[in-house]
């Protein structure tokens, strides 16, 4: 079943064409790797489907639903929900209280019931000792408390923006066992922006390119890899081992 769908989805700051008319879609149980070059477009493309701002032009419709004006609140009670390359965690509240957050803002739920739905949350990532203040967490801990945060909401459509970035080998494979789960048993469609190319490879059934605020390509890792003009946008002729290294 196909969960989101964008058709010539486009956004101009001024001069600038930071999307440029781009229609794409998801599946359920899908994990879709979104790769290309800084300024390529990824994160604003991911901005306006998550309604944190509004397209030129286009249309963005979910399970069927035009949604391309829908303020950002509206989507992630639809069940459309992402994390942030940079995270903000809310540093005066426990790791607990973090994942509350998004069940009681994006779907109402009473402080008892967003914390019994949070500790569900965190036992199926693993994580322990819920109570902490955020400054006592790791950078794993952290990075697994803002994916929960996230499906706190409930959704049917993730986004993962950079969520590996600054973890070590072990920690990166903690993590895409976690993406492989999510999409395997919630049949969640989930969106993973990332630089390295292993990450990319073992996680992802679907790879699209972006340069210049355009998709120049499309497909399975294996296919993409050897694509010239990926190569010569992005990959810069970069072997495996060298996309790896973190």
């Amino acid at each position: 079943m196909i969960r989101l769908t964008t058709k010539n989805i486009t956004k101009r700051f001024l001069g600038l064409v930071a999307v440029n008319n781009v229609s794409f879609s998801m599946e359920e149980g899908e994990i879709l790797g979104i790769i290309g070059p800084n300024g390529a477009g990824k994160t604003t493309f991911i901005n306006l489907i998550s309604g944190i701002i509004m397209p030129s032009e286009g249309v963005i419709e979910f399970k069927g639903k035009d949604i391309t004006y829908m303020p950002a609140h509206e989507r992630a009670r639809l069940g459309i929900a992402r994390t942030y390359q940079l995270i903000h965690p809310l540093e005066n509240l426990t790791m607990i209280e973090n994942i509350m957050v998004g069940s009681i803002f994006a779907k109402g739920h009473s402080l008892k019931e967003a914390r019994i739905i949070a500790l569900g949350l965190c036992d199926e990532l693993s994580l322990r000792d819920v109570d902490r203040d955020t400054s006592r967490l790791t950078i794993l801990e952290i990075k697994k408390m803002e994916i929960a945060r996230a499906l706190a909401n409930e959704p049917e459509v993730l986004f993962l923006d950079e969520v590996m970035a600054g973890l070590n080998t072990e920690e990166t494979k903690d993590i895409i066992a976690v993406v492989h789960k999510l999409a395997r048993e919630r049949n969640v469609a989930i969106g993973v922006i990332e630089h390295v190319m292993g990450v990319i490879r073992e996680l992802t059934h679907r790879v699209m390119v972006m340069e210049a605020g355009e998709i120049i390509a499309e497909g399975k890792y294996e296919d993409i890899s050897k694509n010239p003009r990926v190569i010569e946008a992005y990959l810069g002729g970069a072997t495996d081992a060298e996309t790896t290294k973190s």
